[in-house]
């Protein structure tokens, strides 16, 4: 799923990663969930469920509606709200946690190593200031390792499963209370710890698992929380609010609402209204506005000024008013942002490439062992990082020369960031006075204050210690991204890319000698190029940037910049996040099929080996079949037979289900007769003899051989069969798919909570004495229902019968045979659909599709079965 399609290079030839995808027969393609030899390329899983967005319009439900009125709405759309402010505020708390513990934890590092270094440099004991900060370093990297052996989800950005949520598919544990600790924590360790990781993207992931827990009120991690909330239970009341804590988690990184709730539009959710909009909008802003409070107020003690938007803020891009020829940006600058968007482009396509084969090697080689390995990979990346960055920082900087606006103050850096935040992080390692070093300011900081130094330093960076920079940073970069630490990659992006930026910048000025560019532009432009590069966001990220500079006169080169980068990494390869997602074989569904899948139907990619229930069905049935199949729903149907009342004689249970067949199908002489009844008076006499008609009773059993041949038939439960039957191996392919008839889909999920519940009835009774459970009964158990192994059901009785009539969902999503590819797949990702079955002409289901139905590698194998049969 991740990779190439067809022959197209996989990346750039620079870095060998080309290749040819080997030609597999269709029969290869179909076998999902199997990895290729020559080519590793990993195909979607069937292991995977999918989440079910679609409403289940049962009995219980309309019983809920029933009692539903206006009154009643505009209260639930009241707490709607409520809960979408609780996920805002909580989720800016978990930044400010976040923030306030990486900046204790790196002030006391630096503070110590640096006057270490400083003392350390007269007496010649360098080595012992390495190993103080390889002490630090190690030792918040192993806690932060610690913490993702203990929750495996926690590991990385979380920005691939979250969208994978979002797109419908069920990862586990991903939203789990412990995995929220887990990543919060770990991800301040890490980032303390010196990796070359950001916090942004695991607040997207923290926001997410907020949004989806807060709205229960309760944790299946710590099961003493649990209050009595009647609302949201439901997968897609849980997919909204999802939506709107990861839109939270990037208000609260960048300080960006409306970069937020696009964000959350174009990478994830697959289902969009208005109302959902302002909700998650809404969410956005009382995030971005509760982490400004809190550190405006913590780092000021200015409490009500709001003057730190968000975690990673870029200051205020001016021109110094001493500099008359300065401009931001000019149009002639567009070009040259145009060639550094296909260079960011192509840089970021090979980050890409590097760090899929790099995933590969660890899925074979370091996944399967012992999990103390991962433990020690991150010892590895880390104990590598911080040598680098000692050594680096101590011999390959250059000492430049301070710029006057640094000694006496800067006017370009007002908004956000003062002039003393940038010249405090100025590192003088070995320089004499009026000179700092270069290298050693870029690499002996936290990242953010190094962006800020490549964006609004006035003081020249040597083009050798840019590109050294550019080249370490994007290396351990790369290598760093998947090792089992929680780790973004917004900011180690940002930074790189900044660094080339800012390289341009100094090549133009010093070589083409075009005095009027603004290096802190290019800087920007760099980042965007390298960013867009990379992760492939469009829309989103140039609002994000936008915000974040607070500079609308940066949106034309940055949406420029962004397009050209994600138009030239796409030739290579896909963004990392979907790069991550195919690794994981998780069958996501792209947001259109290609041009050429139109040439399929329904029918050509529907399963039509289906397990069915019947309406009335036994309690031994139903538990051989949930016990016997993995399957998630199950199409509730009548088989059509010649000698139905021959059938109806002697069985209560086939009786009760051909009854309900009959009952349930509407004619057009049924609805005429029951639209003339409500008619007293009409003049057609022909309209008032239908409403005398009625129905004829039904014949008395007659007991006969028929009766006796069925008592003495062994009974062998068959989820295809009827249950008097068994199979044989002499039928035909007829009698083995007979026509059914289609009344509904019923989940595993309710079929188990009426097992538990012991909803059934004796042969010797009606059907309507079947105990009825309410709507709040039936989703009691969210989001975790019973596993059906795991229930003991001997105190029910085997023979007794469930009505599984007034739960299923009689008026589910359907489609003809004869539906074009295109039509089916966009119902299903739109609507957001677990189960579509495919019902002909008459009625009858013939087939039903999932989500694996759908995916590129399915539908490209039964194109290739397509081709081959014209």
């Amino acid at each position: 799923m991740a990779g190439c399609r067809g022959s197209r290079c996989c990346c750039c030839r620079w870095c060998c990663c080309c290749g040819e995808r080997e030609t597999r027969t269709p029969e290869e393609l179909t076998i999902l969930g199997e990895t290729q030899e020559e080519e590793d390329e990993i195909l979607p899983r069937k292991d995977y469920e999918s989440l079910d967005y679609d409403r289940c319009i049962n009995d219980p439900y309309l019983e809920v509606l029933e009692t539903m009125d206006n009154k009643k709405g505009r209260r639930y759309e009241a707490v709607k709200w409520i809960v979408v402010f609780a996920i805002g505020v909580c989720t800016g708390l978990v930044g400010l946690l976040v923030d306030f513990f990486v900046r204790l934890f790196t002030q006391l590092k630096f503070g110590v190593v640096q006057t270490s270094v400083e003392e350390c440099s007269k007496k010649g004991c360098l080595a012992l200031s390495l190993l103080e900060l390889l002490g630090f370093n190690l030792t918040f990297v192993f806690l932060g390792s610690l913490l993702v052996l203990i929750e495996p989800v926690a590991a990385g950005s979380g920005i691939p499963e979250i969208k994978c949520y979002l797109n419908g598919v069920k990862v586990p544990g991903i939203v789990r209370l412990r995995t929220l600790l887990c990543k919060v924590f770990g991800v301040l360790f890490s980032v303390a710890g010196g990796l070359f990781v950001g916090k942004e993207g695991p607040m997207i992931h923290s926001g997410a698992v907020v949004g989806a827990g807060l709205p229960q009120f309760q944790s299946i991690s710590l099961r003493k929380i649990q209050f009595n909330f009647p609302y949201f239970r439901s997968d897609r009341d849980k997919r909204d609010f999802v939506s709107a804590g990861a839109a939270a988690g990037v208000a609260a990184a960048f300080g960006a609402p409306i970069g937020g709730t696009l964000f959350s539009l174009e990478e994830g959710s697959s289902f969009w209204n208005q109302g959902l909009t302002w909700k998650v909008l809404f969410c956005s802003m009382s995030a971005t506005f509760t982490l400004n409070f809190f550190r405006s107020g913590i780092q000021f003690g200015s409490w009500g000024a709001f003057q730190l938007p968000g975690l990673l803020n870029f200051g205020e891009f001016k021109c110094s008013d001493s500099d008359k020829k300065c401009h931001l940006w000019t149009a002639m600058d567009l070009g040259f942002f145009v060639i550094m968007g296909v260079i960011g482009g192509l840089l970021g396509a090979t980050f890409n490439c590097l760090n899929k084969r790099l995933a590969k090697y660890r899925m074979r080689n370091v996944h399967p062992k012992p999990k103390l390995v991962r433990v020690l990979e991150s010892l590895l990346v880390s104990l590598v990082t911080t040598v680098v960055v000692f050594v680096a920082s101590m011999v390959l900087g250059e000492c430049r020369q301070m710029s006057s606006s640094s000694q006496i103050g800067n006017d370009s850096f007002q908004l956000q960031v003062t002039s003393e935040d940038v010249n405090s992080s100025i590192k003088t390692f070995f320089c004499p006075n009026e000179t700092y070093n270069d290298m050693a300011t870029l690499f002996f900081n936290p990242q953010e204050s190094a962006i800020l130094q490549l964006f609004h330093q006035d003081g020249t960076f040597s083009p050798i210690t840019l590109a050294l920079f550019f080249i370490l940073y994007f290396l351990l970069a790369c290598w760093t991204y998947g090792v089992s630490v929680p780790s973004g990659l917004f900011v180690p992006s940002l930074l790189c890319g900044a660094a080339f930026g800012r390289l341009v910048a100094n090549v133009l000025k010093s070589y083409i000698g075009l005095g009027h560019i603004y290096s802190g532009t290019f800087a920007l432009i760099g980042a965007a190029a390298f960013l867009g590069g990379v992760v492939r966001m469009t829309i989103s990220l140039t609002v994000i940037l936008i915000e974040s500079t607070n500079e609308i006169t940066y949106g034309l080169p940055i949406m420029i910049t962004l397009m050209v980068a994600k138009w030239t990494g796409d030739f290579f390869n896909k963004g990392i996040y979907d790069i991550h997602v195919g690794l994981r074989g998780v069958p996501l569904l792209e947001w259109e099929t290609e041009v050429e899948m139109d040439k399929l139907r329904a029918s050509d990619i529907m399963e039509p080996n289906l397990t069915y229930v019947y309406p009335h069905t036994r309690i031994q049935s139903l538990v051989s079949i949930l016990r016997t199949t993995v399957h998630h729903a199950f199409p509730v149907v009548t088989e059509n037979r010649g000698n139905e009342k021959e059938f109806m004689k002697g069985n209560q249970l086939i009786s009760n289900n051909i009854k309900f067949k009959k009952s349930s199908i509407l004619t057009r002489a049924g609805e005429q007769r029951k639209r003339s009844q409500s008619m007293k008076s009409y003049p057609s006499s022909e309209l008032r003899n239908m409403c005398d008609e009625h129905v004829t009773s039904e014949e008395p059993a007659e007991k006969g051989d028929l009766l006796q041949e069925m008592l003495e038939r062994r009974y062998t439960p068959y989820p295809n069969l009827y249950p008097d039957q068994s199979p044989s191996e002499d039928w035909t392919m007829e009698e083995r798919f007979r026509p059914l008839t289609f009344h509904g889909l019923i989940l595993r999920s309710q079929l188990v909570t009426l097992l538990v519940r012991g909803v059934c009835y004796s042969e010797s009774q009606s059907s309507a004495s079947q105990p009825r459970l309410s709507y709040a009964e039936m989703a009691e158990d969210y989001p975790r229902y019973p596993d059906i192994h795991d229930l003991d059901l001997t105190l029910l009785n085997p023979r007794m019968i469930v009505d599984v009539t007034p739960y299923m969902n009689p008026s589910p999503f359907t489609v003809s045979p004869n539906t074009h590819v295109s039509q089916v797949f966009n119902l299903f990702r739109t609507m957001g659909l677990r189960h579509l079955p495919v019902v002909n002409a008459v009625g009858e289901i013939v087939g039903i599709i999932t989500r694996h139905n759908l995916t590129y590698e399915f539908l490209q194998a039964r194109l290739r079965q397509h081709y081959q049969t014209i």
